[in-house]
């Protein structure tokens, strides 16, 4: 289960709502809970979803006691059985269009004397036949939940979705598991070896792909240090761009997967957050966090980003996905100085607890069900 999934469903249970997940095996034993959430593991390999075996499931669990809402991650229901649920809420993670785009921005990265993938062509061939065929089959469902106001306009502007059957709610993070804590900062520099007298402290989360920006970060950070030697990058996460940043020498900090505790002091001990995505689709939560955290951010210029997360100069840097517009916005936050960066995460941590949390999240979640189970709840007073 996605971790912004579980975070969703144990906040609507927390509000007293019966909540049933249907979810593929998971990686090792564990106990089912016996409270809501409650989950429902279907056979089959670990971690592989199955959709007709958690069908199964869900049928026998209504026969039971039908429920009120359905609600489903992007696809995990196909439309032809979506078809037969007008109780069904839908929350779109990336849709097909944004991936085309995706494709697009991956490529423009490649640097002139690379040869295009033949992935890359495959990719391309196949994905505006499912942009039209998710044009063609979106309208089976009969709520979407867009996590962002881009993705929200592309439902209805180019999936030609109604207004009345779009909602966009924003993914929200726990706030108790996310917050500004100095102490756990200091500690956690001191134990990793990030030196007293680093002028400033990066920080990059999430898979070492190619597709979430790793080429340009790590082209960008090696010019960087080269004129800047007391700046300090740490990586937390796993994939094949680890070794690389390894590779450029004890100013790059790499400490690979982390958990959500983890995370938070590792949130805290940096001065900015970098976020060099080349996928538009989707919110991505690590920019959340590290607002939530009272880290300013530095972005790639999407619209799902600036529309929704980064709306405010003040919360931090925007670049263009390419290594001189990245290298700019580094050498601009150098400039600043970590403590005109630590005014810009007060404004950042303001704003997120404002709009970011699982409560509002699942406040706005209710609202939405409670209106698809009752319209009398769609009218507002």
């Amino acid at each position: 289960m996605e971790r912004h999934a579980h975070t969703l469903h144990t906040a609507l249970a927390r509000r007293g709502h019966q909540v049933h997940v249907f979810t593929s095996p998971p990686p090792h034993d564990i106990i089912a809970p016996t409270s809501s959430p409650y989950i429902h593991w279907h056979e089959g390999e670990l971690g592989r979803w199955r959709y007709n075996k958690a069908w199964e499931q869900y049928i026998e669990e209504n026969k039971r006691e039908p429920f009120d809402v359905v609600h489903s991650e992007s696809v995990a229901l196909p439309h032809w059985i979506a078809r037969q649920l007008p109780n069904l809420a839908v929350s779109w993670h990336g849709i097909a269009l944004e991936s085309l785009q995706s494709d697009i921005f991956q490529d423009l990265a490649r640097r002139p004397n690379e040869p295009i993938s033949p992935a890359f062509n495959s990719s391309l061939q196949g994905v505006v036949p499912k942009v039209l065929n998710e044009i063609r089959f979106f309208k089976n469902y009969a709520h979407h939940v867009a996590i962002s106001d881009s993705c929200g306009e592309m439902l209805r502007d180019v999936y030609q979705i109604p207004n009345k059957r779009v909602h966009v709610i924003l993914n929200g993070v726990d706030e108790d598991e996310f917050g500004k804590d100095f102490r756990i900062g200091q500690e956690f520099r001191s134990r990793i070896g990030v030196p007293d007298n680093a002028s400033l402290v990066l920080g990059v989360a999430g898979r070492l792909v190619k597709d979430k920006g790793h080429p340009l970060l790590y082209e960008a950070f090696n010019m960087l240090i080269a004129k800047h030697p007391d700046v300090y990058l740490i990586v937390a996460g796993s994939g094949p761009w680890e070794q690389r940043y390894k590779d450029l020498g004890p100013q790059v900090l790499v400490l690979g997967s982390m958990s959500p505790s983890q995370l938070k002091a590792f949130y805290n001990a940096i001065d900015i957050f970098v976020n060099p995505t080349l996928r538009p689709q989707g919110l991505d939560l690590t920019l959340m966090e590290a607002m939530m955290s009272g880290k300013a951010v530095l972005a790639s210029r999407f619209p799902s980003i600036k529309g929704t997360i980064v709306v405010d100069d003040e919360f931090g840097y925007m670049f263009a996905p390419n290594v001189e517009s990245l290298l700019e916005a580094l050498e601009a936050v150098v400039e600043e100085g970590s403590d005109r960066v630590a005014q810009r995460g007060e404004a950042c941590r303001d704003y997120a607890t404002s709009m970011f949390t699982a409560s509002k999240m699942a406040l706005a979640y209710e609202r939405l069900f409670l209106c698809i189970k009752n319209e009398s709840f769609c009218t507002y007073p």
